[in-house]
């Protein structure tokens, strides 16, 4: 057996206990669980996403907020030169 080390702040420490004991398991079951089942399936088992940063709501509705003032003509079009000589110094 091989003893591994884990790093949880103390309240996660504190509720994964209690779930765990909840369940009838310590920790170390609930990680040995996991890891059964992690090699069995050969994949994490839940799923993990990471979410575009391009696509979050917030930003969805400035596009869409800005496509709105295309549609409406509300728009200015300036030449690079232009925004350069509109530059503060």
């Amino acid at each position: 057996m091989t003893t591994v080390s884990i790093r949880l702040d103390d309240d996660m420490k504190k509720d994964l206990d209690s779930m765990c004991s909840e369940m009838g398991m310590n920790i170390t079951t609930f990680f040995m669980i996991y890891a059964k089942k992690a090699l069995r399936d050969r994949k994490i088992p839940f799923e993990i996403t990471a979410v575009e940063p391009f696509y979050s709501d917030k930003n969805l509705e400035h596009i869409e907020a800005a496509k709105q003032q295309v549609r409406d003509g509300r728009v200015v079009v300036k030449s690079m030169s232009e925004l350069e000589a509109m530059e503060v110094e």
